[in-house]
């Protein structure tokens, strides 16, 4: 299993190691940096203090203003991002989309860490077929949002501090948006389903958006750090990372977009999840779901647990994907 996940990961040669930056240009746009400007302080320092003021303040930091021109074209929906980049690509969301006959049951799918374009339709297509609609949305700087000097989405996560903070909290407000929509289309029982990089940014967002009702966790972990830290498929990235700051510096420079955060405001919300995990993950390695699972319980939270025997590439090959599928279809359909 763990060859046939190397070889899976590293089919792709594609991968830059990107040079190390503080990024805190990308940090002005955030509440909390109007609130607390530098002052002198050094950039480490800084964004370590940023990060407790958003954790303080996180209703505020993924709080937005809805966004004034939803469209809705060809199955296609567009919007503009609360959150404005350097990236015109990137400012716009995009939503395709899968009505079924249902008028209030809807579903949020997000795919994965480089994606392409019409991944994860099948899983959409499988949520319409038992009734429920479903918006499978495009991640920041991924597929139709992507700058055209990548090749993968690298502005998503990186060794750039600010920027892959930045993404993260566009991702959240991209998703509380799109349930604005929905709601504005009569849907009034919400779910999400995210994969991998997914997974985080719906915990993210369900943590601080009680109209998420039924959450699916496909791969999970607990701090944003520790998968680029230990991951194989984010090995480049650590790369850029580590001559400059350890584990330990790195967990706080991003603990504003790591679930662990989250857990006691996600469980105040009266919600209903599954969390999957691979028990030969080599990407969130299986340490870090079983530390999830120890926080769910010690959270209280109104879960189900699904183990599955394979890895994080493995998950989306036969069999693997077709028993994953039953898994969040089937959950679905019993709690939405």
């Amino acid at each position: 299993m763990e060859d046939w996940e190397r070889s899976l990961c590293f089919a792709a040669t594609n991968r830059v190691v990107r040079p190390f930056d503080w990024g805190l240009e990308w940090t002005r746009s955030w509440p909390v940096a109007r609130d607390y400007p530098q002052n002198g302080h050094d950039s480490q320092t800084y964004l370590l203090r940023l990060n407790q003021s958003a954790i303080a303040t996180s209703e505020g930091f993924y709080g937005y203003q809805t966004p004034a021109d939803f469209h809705l074209k060809d199955g296609r929906l567009r919007f503009t991002s609360p959150v404005r980049t350097p990236y015109p690509e990137n400012n716009v969301v995009h939503g395709q989309w899968f009505p079924a006959k249902d008028p209030k049951k809807a579903v949020i799918v997000l795919p994965h860490w480089n994606a392409p374009a019409q991944a994860h339709n099948g899983l959409a297509i499988g949520i319409q077929k038992l009734g429920m609609s479903a918006l499978r949305l495009s991640l920041p700087y991924h597929d139709y949002r992507m700058p055209a000097e990548l090749e993968r989405a690298d502005y998503a996560v990186s060794s750039n501090i600010g920027r892959t903070i930045d993404a993260t909290r566009q991702a959240v407000i991209d998703i509380r948006s799109t349930i604005d929509w929905l709601q504005r289309q009569g849907y009034e029982r919400l779910g999400i389903v995210g994969t991998s990089l997914g997974s985080c940014y719906a915990f993210l967002a369900s943590s601080h958006d009680p109209r998420i009702a039924v959450n699916v966790f496909n791969h999970c972990s607990t701090y944003f750090s520790d998968v680029v830290w230990t991951g194989l498929s984010t090995m480049h990235v650590k790369e850029g990372l580590e001559s400059h700051v350890d584990l330990d510096t790195l967990r706080n420079l991003w603990m504003c977009i790591s679930p662990t955060v989250y857990f006691q405001k996600f469980a105040g919300l009266k919600k209903r999840s599954l969390f999957l995990y691979a028990r030969y993950d080599t990407t969130f390695i299986p340490r870090l779901s079983e530390e999830t699972m120890r926080m769910a319980d010690q959270f209280g939270l109104d879960y189900r647990k699904v183990v599955l025997p394979c890895g994080h590439y493995t998950l989306g090959k036969t069999p693997f994907k077709f028993v994953d599928g039953y898994h969040i279809c089937s959950f679905l359909k019993r709690n939405l």
